[in-house]
């Protein structure tokens, strides 16, 4: 049996944080559109038989109905493909969503609240959707397969061992109990991780967000292709996002000017697929003002800088001062040779020695 496992697509993403350039969440969103047809393309030069999607396809705060429209177009090019939905906590089938209220492709079958089985000549097909933004009560223990000689697949959104008290809104799932019902096929959606591993047959997969949304999902993003059958599995990830978001760290500490910096940063190449956050770190000589960076950038690869630089201060020498300003760095300097601080209590520390200092200027 031959599927496409995708999920967390995330159509009309509003993509706030992505970038301090403008018209940046437009060309995404295009993206978005463009690993979608491919696809649709993909399923129809192998005739791929099932497609599976794992929740939140959509945003349900911004979809137009263009989109879901396009979405839907494109459904009715692969007639022969039967298309699965469970909804997520960004698209939950509720009564003002599309999912409950738009005509769709009659090869599409949308899953709602209620645990439903769909029979097929070759597999049953099981499936599970969000009926709100959070999902808790999903009780795996009520989910049992009728028919073991068949291909049985399982279609749901949710966290896998969700541990946090985050975690635990979005449907946690214990892994044990799930391998323990026996499904040839596990397809998850909601981590935007890929989760998936050839070697060891693995048979419950993340196929992970299609497009990257930012610069917390770094590395490929694509599809799922499978063959199932019951003695054996056979996975390949594809690549679909064209653009590749990566991290680039440059210390500061050495540099003495606002002008060197952006001269530095200009200088930087990178491979024409993918988008740049800069990530400023070390000690600071000067002011930092990323907005101001922002404009004197020309690398348009280049979409987002963070500053996670720290004063350049010598607190040993300013605590031997005999001013307000030396009786905070000696009271601080104290605090900060404390052992029993935790680093993240040393970054607040040191957090309040950069407030201090800047008002006591």
């Amino acid at each position: 049996m031959k599927f496409v496992h995708i999920a967390d697509m995330h159509f009309d993403s509003p993509f706030v944080n992505l970038s301090d350039k403008e018209s940046l969440g437009d060309l995404r969103r295009l993206d978005q559109r463009k690993a979608f047809k491919k696809v649709i393309e993909y399923i129809k030069e192998n005739k791929i038989k099932y497609l599976f999607i794992s929740g939140d396809l959509y945003e349900q705060k911004y979809i137009k109905k263009s989109t879901i429209e396009y979405i839907n177009n494109l459904f009715k090019e692969i007639p022969e493909t039967k298309i699965f939905i469970s909804p997520g906590n960004h698209d939950p089938y509720i009564k003002n969503s599309y999912y409950y209220k738009f005509n769709w492709s009659e090869n599409v079958k949308i899953f709602s609240s209620k645990i439903e089985k769909i029979e097929l000549e070759d597999a049953d097909i099981y499936g599970f959707g969000f009926d709100d933004f959070y999902c808790k009560d999903f009780n795996i223990k009520e989910l049992n397969i009728e028919n073991k000689n068949k291909l049985n697949i399982l279609i749901i959104h949710g966290t896998l061992n969700g541990g946090t008290i985050q975690e635990h809104e979005y449907n946690p799932i214990s892994k044990n109990e799930l391998e323990e019902k026996g499904f040839d096929y596990v397809a998850l959606g909601h981590i935007h991780k890929l989760d998936y591993n050839t070697q060891e047959n693995q048979r419950i997969v993340y196929p992970g967000s299609t497009v990257s949304l930012g610069f917390d999902e770094l590395g490929k993003h694509g599809m799922i292709v499978g063959d199932v059958e019951k003695e054996k599995i056979k996975l390949e990830f594809i690549p679909l996002d064209e653009k590749e978001f990566k991290l680039k760290e440059i210390d500061v500490t050495e540099i003495i000017s606002k002008e060197e910096l952006i001269e530095k940063i200009n200088e930087l190449n990178f491979n024409e697929n993918e988008l740049i956050e800069i990530i400023l770190i070390g000690k600071r000589n000067f002011e930092i003002n990323t907005y101001e960076l922002n404009k004197l950038i020309f690398n348009e690869k280049i979409i987002k800088i963070k500053n996670k630089t720290k004063i350049n201060y010598n607190l040993e020498k300013i605590a031997n001062e005999n001013t307000l300003k030396g009786l905070f760095a000696k009271n601080i300097k104290n605090k900060l040779n404390d052992e029993t601080l935790t680093e993240e209590e040393k970054e607040i520390v040191e957090k309040a020695i950069e407030i201090a200092f800047d008002a006591l200027e």
